[in-house]
């Protein structure tokens, strides 16, 4: 049997640490005249934390391996010694994965920023050893308190791929290729219908290292809201991008009507969610060394009067007017600091062959940041660095 690749929703069992019990101690040692209550606390159990990692962008690992227990707390001891404290179980999983209550159906968590961490379960509090109970009434305490108990989940969860624009189109319609070519990512490219089985996330990259992720999903044939195909299965990752790419097989490949094709596509949005279909867009036209599709343009912008963007993934045309519109739309934010202010004429820099670089030079290492850093609070004033 194949083994799977990518899973985008699975049910798993969390389970904390459970506390550890107080100790009852009384201090015994030679040649003390004095003894006394010394039992320690126990320790807290662990907590089961789900934590965005970059690095991951399924839910493979949790569908073989759905038990997510952390350890226990160990128990106090003599001499007032305290038990060891449970270790956490931190569990990384892609951005864009939402955490349910199997039972209640209760959305607890949405995770959605990189190193953004959620306690899906806390460990159970140490118990109290009987040095908490003495007294003056009460010398030799013999009361100890349990640890707590460990909190036990079932959660369902689900992955929508986080991405600032989404491709869409029908099997065969170049959104792999587009993506091939507008980025560093490498789809499956095939001229068989369904090469995409599974969300394919690339990162456009601008001049100025300004970036945008897109994702490229199945592709989309007439029914898949209701079902049919993969479209169905995937739409929800396209459910967070800002901005959706119809990319339109203008060539016909396979007889096919390119502004039928459109006009499928947009129907299917709509009867998946209104709200996604409402989104701004773009509308691609693909494959433009071909023949035909000079003929099928006209024919599209007539039937749809939409006017799209003119690719060639073959020949690498019109990639540049399409990151241009889309950078509009998605608004990337800037990598460096420094490159929303106009860098300065290198004609004005001045001589830097010498031993010492000009202190007025610096302000042409755009890259550098020159910012004077906030003073910090002294410690006394209640903000502590």
């Amino acid at each position: 049997m194949k083994a799977k690749t990518f899973i985008d929703q699975v049910e798993v069992i969390v389970r904390s640490g459970k506390g550890g019990d107080g100790a009852t101690s009384f201090r015994r040692e030679a040649l003390v005249e004095f003894g006394g209550p010394d039992g320690g606390d126990g320790g807290r159990g662990g907590d089961v934390v789900f934590r965005a990692s970059e690095h991951v962008n399924s839910l493979l690992s949790l569908y073989y391996d759905p038990k997510c227990f952390a350890q226990d707390g160990g128990p106090g001891q003599g001499q007032k010694m305290f038990g060891k404290r449970g270790k956490d179980l931190i569990v990384n999983v892609p951005q864009g994965t939402e955490v349910y209550e199997v039972d209640s159906g209760l959305l607890i968590a949405d995770i959605t920023e990189a190193g953004q961490s959620v306690i899906v379960a806390k460990g159970g509090a140490g118990g109290y050893g009987n040095v908490h109970f003495k007294s003056s009434v009460n010398q030799a305490p013999t009361e100890h308190t349990c640890g707590g108990a460990a909190e036990e989940k079932r959660l369902r969860l689900e992955l929508k791929t986080i991405a600032d624009a989404g491709l869409l189109g029908f099997p065969n319609a170049g959104k792999s290729s587009l993506l091939s070519v507008l980025s560093s990512a490498k789809p499956k490219i095939a001229s068989y219908p369904f090469t995409t089985l599974n969300p394919v996330v690339g990162t456009i990259v601008w001049n100025d290292w300004a970036k945008a992720r897109m994702a490229d999903v199945p592709g989309i044939i007439e029914g898949a809201a209701k079902g049919v195909g993969l479209g169905l299965a995937f739409l929800k990752h396209l459910e967070r991008s800002k901005v959706l790419v119809y990319v339109i097989d203008m060539a016909g490949t396979d007889n096919r009507k390119p502004w039928e094709d459109y006009k499928i596509l947009k129907k299917e949005i709509e009867e998946y969610s209104i709200e996604l279909a409402e989104r701004p867009f773009l509308v691609v036209a693909n494959k433009m060394d071909s023949g035909q599709a000079k003929e099928n343009l006209e024919r599209f912008i007539e039937e749809t009067q939409v006017s799209p963007i003119q690719v060639s993934c073959a020949e690498k045309s019109g990639l540049e007017e399409f990151k241009t519109e889309l950078r509009k739309i998605v608004e990337p934010k800037l990598k460096f600091h420094h490159t929303h202010v106009e860098a300065p004429d290198l004609k004005d820099m001045p001589d830097t062959t010498g031993d010492e670089i000009p202190e007025d030079a610096l302000r042409f290492a755009t890259f550098l940041k020159l910012e004077k850093p906030k003073e910090k609070s002294h410690p006394s004033r209640g903000n502590i660095h």
